[in-house]
């Protein structure tokens, strides 16, 4: 019989934990007589091999908790001599705890190790206090942690995953197939090609990638990295989304080379991800030969002056597939070669290339310390509640305290509902385990060679169908563990069982009332504000990019247009609430604001109105009832550098994906996912929750669009210079200004339909306005760059569809995670 793949993961990482602890406990108690070293080489395998979750392939996680050894000799030696009143261990662990939870804001390596780290602290912060046998702790942390590197490096190694890097190459390589078939006969992709590009495209979403594996650090390989996963994504995007050139318009030359260069590039960037020899920077560069090609699409070099709007706007989708390239072609450069990269073509997309891991680091903390960021808020609750107990433990001399504050470490979650299960199952299944605990002290009395033998099958069991099973099986598994190894460092009765029991309910029930008082929806109400922030924030520079399009001027070569670092801001706070909102239970976090659109409006592809979804409309309620359950707090910029999933492009604190829709030839996207959650409302309406991910990628596409019509690219891919662009004539501008103001004016309804107050408008109305003519109309004469800010507008209305689940968006976003 065949253990399922959920059990052997399990049993494979259980062995290594009891290896390791039973190894190091058996050595320092029986072999050694130091019960003292015993317990910190049990507990320093089981701190960061069995509740610390280090992400990777054994010898990964190896090399990481090599790296965290002596940050574990610093938290024995502080929790040591901090433990010499309870005052000093209470603020120790408000401090350290703080310190080691806020961490998760370096990425799933950090955020993994953090429990264990934390363990390794409040280990030693419990009486007695006695700094003369710190050696002895320090040898027994050693020696555990020392086998635990050994049994991860060499027992059961676990299967090989397809590294990230090689996913962005092959990706990288059908988009050079892609863009090849695109500029011969039949000039489109075939539905094999669709598919292909899909499956490829979803390979590279974080969700699908193993936390390992995800590049979401700080430094400047892991953020090009991820830049060039969103850059591919983008582009197979762009690629599956262009038509074929309109009938009799062959005077279009540079749209097909460009789409060969795009081709050269994509195959080179796959070539250098996966470890082929760099091409030399010259003319037959690929980067440099479509930054060339682009330029020349861009200023219009190879396009008479009276060119047919269809041409025009194919011009504009193909220009944003060059950019995606260029982008994909620069960050695998970053990521292969880190700083040594040399100078880059974008530095606003890549601000990050020159700097120094510290600065990356502290910019990455620095920019998540407000109230705002999620990661600031869950060290706040967990630092809270452990100093809280560590209190309570010190005041009431609680027996076993130790068991308190691992109880409030483990139990405690990111949302008050999930808490409250939580605590309920951990309750019940430490119950049942103190009462057989219980049951086998009696049983056994004084006879320790009983427990000595069977306490690696208990820890292998345990540790196999604890983490299967979920909290009450683990909480039950583990005391009657816990028991079995405190019986055999000194004599105990059946009330061992009993302590734990009661210890177990302090810390659950302390854990529970800051997850009551701290943040209690979690994720879910910062998800609600940071998307209503951010698109208020587009809505600004959507108004303010068409104002500057119908003024024309000088477009400067510089890091990106201004006014765009608010909007930055908001987009990294939203993207790390998302990737908490992500991993928290949806039918946990209550109600909240939700959409709910009329009757008609749902797909406009099939609605009576035609392909526009000109019946799509929006109207917010939260819950049917105001906002009786909206959290308090300002809605404030500023802030961060954040990943949860890897940081995105776009700018000094962000990176931001150039995936848009650039042409009216539009068909399924490999982004494209499964519409939203669907149900029922009281009035009647159709009931959805927001698409999250389609909120985010709103984010990114204004910011790009916007530096695409703003800012001058620096060589190959621009001019040499500042260039002049002249004013659009009075037709032209304004339709602009109408198209940009009514895209503004949706955003901000949305906006409101997100994060809903008591008088927010609830009359739907339409996305798309059947009355007017809209992204279609071409005015006489308008200029390239016209058709360009047309095609970016559209690309965001579409967003907003994916938002809500209606219209031609509706499928779902081409989301980040």
């Amino acid at each position: 019989m065949t253990l399922p793949a959920a059990y052997r993961d399990a049993a494979r990482r259980a062995t290594r934990v009891t290896a390791a602890a039973a190894g190091g406990f058996y050595l320092f108690l029986y072999g050694v007589g130091s019960a003292t070293s015993a317990t910190y080489a049990l507990f320093g395998a089981v701190a960061l091999g069995g509740l610390a979750r280090v992400p990777g392939t054994g010898r990964q996680r190896a090399a990481q908790i090599l790296r965290l050894t002596p940050w574990c000799w610093v938290l024995v030696t502080l929790g040591t001599f901090l433990a010499v009143r309870t005052w000093s261990a209470v603020v120790g662990m408000l401090v350290i705890g703080f310190a080691l939870a806020f961490l998760g804001a370096a990425g799933p390596r950090a955020a993994g190790a953090a429990p264990g780290l934390q363990l390794l602290y409040i280990l030693p912060s419990f009486p007695p206090y006695a700094p003369g046998s710190l050696d002895e702790r320090l040898a027994g942390t050693t020696v555990g942690l020392g086998l635990l590197v050994l049994a991860e490096a060499f027992l059961f190694r676990d299967p090989a995953v397809l590294p990230y890097r090689a996913r962005v190459a092959a990706a990288a390589r059908l988009a050079g197939r892609c863009a090849g078939a695109l500029t011969a006969p039949q000039y489109a992709l075939s539905e094999a090609e669709l598919r292909e590009a899909h499956a490829a495209s979803e390979r590279l979403r974080p969700s699908h990638v193993p936390e390992a594996d995800r590049p979401a650090g700080p430094g400047v390989r892991d953020r090009a990295l991820a830049q060039a996963g969103l850059a591919a994504r983008a582009l197979l995007s762009r690629l599956a989304l262009l038509g074929p050139a309109p009938s009799g318009t062959d005077t279009d030359r540079t749209g097909p080379e460009v789409l060969r260069a795009v081709g050269r590039a994509a195959e080179g960037t796959a070539e250098r991800l996966a470890g082929a020899a760099p091409v030399a920077g010259d003319g037959s560069d690929p980067h440099a030969e479509l930054g060339r090609a682009r330029s020349a699409l861009a200023a219009g070099a190879a396009e008479p002056a009276t060119a047919a709007p269809e041409v025009l706007r194919r011009r504009a989708a193909v220009l944003e597939i060059a950019d995606a390239t260029l982008a994909l072609s620069m960050a695998a450069s970053l990521a292969v070669r880190g700083r040594g990269a040399g100078a880059v073509a974008s530095p606003g997309r890549f601000w990050y290339a020159g700097k120094r891991a510290p600065e990356l680091w502290w910019h990455r903390l620095a920019g998540n310390a407000g109230q705002r960021s999620v990661y600031f808020q869950n060290a706040v609750r967990i630092s809270l509640a452990l100093a809280a107990a560590r209190l309570v433990a010190g005041v009431d001399t609680l027996p076993h305290g130790f068991w308190a504050l691992l109880a409030t470490l483990t139990l405690t979650r990111t949302t008050v509902a999930e808490t409250r299960v939580t605590v309920r199952r951990a309750l019940t299944g430490t119950l049942l385990g103190a009462l057989a605990a219980a049951g086998l002290l009696i049983a056994v009395g004084t006879d320790t060679a009983v427990l000595a033998a069977t306490l690696p099958l208990m820890m292998l069991f345990a540790f196999t169908v604890g983490p299967v099973k979920g909290v009450g099986w683990a909480q039950g598994l583990f005391t009657v563990l816990i028991t079995m190894v405190f019986a055999q460092l000194a004599h105990s009765t059946w009330e061992l069982a009993e302590f734990r029991l009661l210890e177990v309910l302090t810390g659950s029930a302390i854990g529970a009332v800051f997850g009551l008082l701290a943040w209690p929806r979690g994720a879910h109400d910062e998800m609600r504000r940071s998307g209503a922030a951010l698109l208020r924030g587009a809505a600004e520079i959507v108004v303010a990019t068409a104002a500057a399009v119908v003024a024309g001027g000088t477009r400067e070569q510089r890091l990106t247009a201004p006014g765009h670092r608010s909007l930055q801001h908001e987009l990294i706070l939203a993207e790390s609430a998302f990737a908490q909102f992500q991993s928290e239970p949806k039918g946990l976090t209550g109600g909240g604001g939700v959409l709910y659109v009329a009757p008609g409006g749902g797909d406009g592809a099939d609605g009576p109105e035609g392909h526009d979804g000109q019946r799509t409309a929006v109207a917010a309620r939260p819950d049917g009832q105001g906002a009786a359950d909206r959290q308090g707090g300002p809605d404030r910029q500023g802030g961060p550098d954040r990943q949860g999933g890897p940081d995105r492009q776009g700018g000094p604190d962000g990176r931001g994906s150039p995936d848009r829709r650039g042409s009216p030839d539009r068909r399924g996207s490999p982004d494209r996912r499964g519409s939203p959650d669907r149900r029922g409302s009281p009035d009647g309406q159709e009931r959805r929750e927001p698409d999250w991910q389609a909120t985010l990628m709103m984010g990114h596409h204004t910011l790009w669009g916007s530096d695409r019509l703003l800012v001058s690219p620096p060589p190959p891919a621009g001019p040499a210079g500042p260039v002049s662009v002249p004013p659009l004539d009075r037709e032209a501008a304004a339709e602009v200004l109408r198209l940009g103001d009514r895209v503004a004016g949706r955003m901000l309804l949305v906006s409101a339909a997100l994060d809903p107050g008591g008088d927010t408008p609830e009359a739907p109305v339409p996305l798309r306005d059947p009355a007017v003519a809209g992204f279609e109309a071409q005015p006489a004469g308008a200029p390239p760059h016209y058709y360009v800010a047309v095609s970016w507008l559209d690309s965001l209305v579409t967003d907003l569809e994916r938002i809500t689940g209606t219209g031609r968006g509706g499928g779902g976003g081409a989301g980040v995670a």
